[in-house]
């Protein structure tokens, strides 16, 4: 009971310390995802429509990254992702700028060790002979119920993790943390675009 409710405390403490640093988000991430959207314009390459709604995009969501300055697990996987693209790589450098504190070889480690237990517990599971999965008894009609939800989290918690950017290298308890930063930090990149969209169509 005592440790649910230190893991509420801290959430709850979390929440709040979000709350307070979104003014100071939104001015990084304004600053960024503007410096990134010039870099972009300045190339010579053309596009199309659709290749510039994804430069905005990727723009967009380096912006909110780097804003964090490597603070997060999210984040760092984010920024790690798009720089193996070598196109990505010199926006990645620009919006990081000289004072982040982004390491990609320790971004790395951590990925390669995530595949490799990944890798890992496939082998294991394949070693299971199929006589010993049939072995196993059926749960007892009084723990059905614990059985159904426990799948249940285990299928939420697999969903939750392809939805955070490096959500897959992370345990439970680290994704309920990385998650809710991670919302609370998209909900200040669409306050940022709706505004300038907002001010866009009143000029026009």
């Amino acid at each position: 009971m005592y440790t649910k409710l230190s893991m509420l405390n801290f959430f709850v403490v979390g929440n709040i310390k979000m709350h307070t640093s979104s003014k100071q988000l939104k001015k990084d991430f304004i600053k960024k995802w503007v410096k990134g959207l010039e870099i972009c314009c300045s190339s010579n390459k053309k596009m199309d429509v659709m290749e510039r709604k994804k430069k905005i995009k990727l723009c967009a969501d380096i912006a909110l990254a780097s804003a964090k300055n490597a603070t997060t697990s999210w984040s760092n996987a984010l920024i790690y992702n798009a720089k193996k693209d070598d196109e990505n790589a010199i926006l990645v450098d620009n919006l990081l700028g000289p004072e982040s504190r982004f390491n990609s070889q320790r971004t790395a480690h951590q990925m390669i060790t995530f595949h490799k237990r990944v890798r890992s517990k496939r082998i294991l599971k394949k070693s299971c002979t199929v006589s010993q999965r049939m072995k196993k008894a059926s749960p007892p009609a009084s723990n059905l119920a614990t059985c159904i939800a426990k799948r249940l989290v285990k299928k939420r918690t697999q969903v939750l993790k392809k939805l955070v950017p490096g959500g897959e290298a992370m345990d439970e308890y680290s994704l309920i943390k990385e998650a809710l930063d991670y919302i609370l930090s998209l909900r200040v990149q669409v306050d940022v675009m709706r505004s300038l969209a907002n001010a866009t169509e009143v000029l026009d």
